[in-house]
């Protein structure tokens, strides 16, 4: 369990917060604005009004102790910025900012934040990726051209071995695991046989995914 600072509770914020809580993790919320506070003090691990402009106010927040501090302030760039600069100040490590520009993305990086986030962006980009292969539920980019992908298994494909559902693909795209129904096999071997509604775990090269994609339409 890790314990995480985030700072703004707009839509961001505070989905961020309430998906950390609810993978076990525990988060202190910063807003400014006292009625957000107390919307969501009972939410949250805890929740503080603190001006995240006030690097004096910042360091009685024992941020330090945090794993790592999102700046998730929304459109109000000058804030955003003033608040990573603060945590800088205060010794931070563990900084990660949401950027709604790409000014403030440039800004933000001459700080030495680990991450940048762009949310609009990002969500953008995956539901594209969604629209254009419907049969992928969720993607997940590893970098260097490689990717995970879950593939969601329909009717037409229902009583085939994996080597036949990979057989485009067998030597290049590799099955992690299915998750059927409430259990999830992890040891699989290309005499699997699939089910309809059954989730399929795969990686491979963008590539290579593609191809089983248009197979898979």
């Amino acid at each position: 369990m890790a314990h995480y600072t985030v700072i703004g509770l707009g839509r961001f914020g505070i989905a961020a917060s309430l998906e950390l809580i609810s993978l076990g993790h525990t988060v202190t919320g910063v807003d400014r604005d006292i009625k957000l506070v107390e919307k969501y003090a009972g939410q949250l691990t805890q929740a503080i009004m603190c001006d995240s402009k006030d690097e004096a106010a910042l360091n009685e927040l024992n941020l330090l102790s945090s794993d790592t501090v999102l700046v998730a302030i929304g459109e109000d760039m000058q804030s955003s910025l003033l608040c990573t600069l603060a945590l800088k100040n205060l010794g931070v490590e563990q900084i990660w900012v949401k950027a709604s520009t790409k000014a403030h993305h440039t800004i933000v990086s001459k700080l030495g934040v680990q991450r940048i986030i762009h949310p609009e962006e990002e969500m953008g980009v995956r539901v594209a990726q969604m629209l254009n292969y419907p049969m992928v539920n969720n993607y997940l980019p590893l970098g260097d051209g490689i990717y995970v992908v879950e593939i969601h298994i329909k009717a037409t494909f229902n009583g085939i071995t994996l080597e036949s559902l990979l057989s485009n693909v067998k030597n290049s795209a590799h099955a992690i695991l299915i998750k059927r129904a409430k259990d999830v096999i992890s040891h699989i071997s290309l005499d699997f046989v699939v089910k309809e509604n059954d989730t399929l775990l795969l990686f491979g090269t963008r590539a290579e995914l593609k191809s089983l994609a248009s197979r898979l339409a």
